[in-house]
């Protein structure tokens, strides 16, 4: 007897939440309680072959998806609450490399440093919608597929104060803070 169309996709699916930290070379997670309005959860799984690291944030509405695609140099996060993929490049003078980014987290994690990020960059959330995911990776392609998805540009602090609006923060554990802002990741 062969299974139904939504059975086989809810078989699929469930395969891949259970492989995926089996098939990734590193898989960090980490309970915080020290945020101000409840827990958050955050995996980091980390596929050296493919040069991926995919950032799991479980905080209720507050909950992203961060996908570095280091092969590519593309960044895309998915805002939950606004319903939107925000794609940027990877700044590789903020952003930890794939091969070295292990080892930073498990010293961040074994000194118990949990203050802010010494490392924080902030990209602005273009208005135009990107309509041809291919050129950022299968993964980033997947992720935001069916979504609204925007470009964002990296802004220098000093430039910055302009803007008064919305921003989130999509941070790696206490590595880097990344910040987006802009009228397009209001919810």
């Amino acid at each position: 007897m062969q299974a139904s169309l939504p059975d086989q996709i809810l078989s699929t699916a469930l395969l891949g939440v259970f492989l995926a930290p089996i098939l990734a070379d590193n898989s960090i997670s980490e309970q915080n309680k020290g945020n101000v309005g409840g827990d958050s959860h955050q995996t980091v799984s980390i596929d050296r072959q493919s040069q991926t690291v995919n950032v799991d944030n479980n905080n209720g509405w507050h909950s992203w998806n961060t996908i570095f695609d280091y092969g590519k140099g593309y960044i895309a996060t998915r805002h939950f609450a606004s319903k939107k993929c925000i794609i940027s490049k990877i700044d590789p003078h903020i952003m930890p490399d794939v091969t070295t980014l292990p080892q930073v987290i498990k010293e961040k994690q074994k000194n118990h440093a949990r203050e802010p990020p010494s490392k924080q960059i902030t990209y602005m959330v273009s208005h135009k919608r990107i309509t041809n995911l291919a050129p950022y990776g299968k993964g980033i392609e997947a992720m935001c597929k069916g979504i609204p998805a925007y470009a964002a540009y990296e802004v220098r602090r000093p430039s910055f104060y302009y803007y008064s609006g919305s921003c989130f923060n999509a941070g790696i554990l206490w590595i880097v803070g990344i910040n987006y802002c802009g009228e397009t990741v209001e919810a």
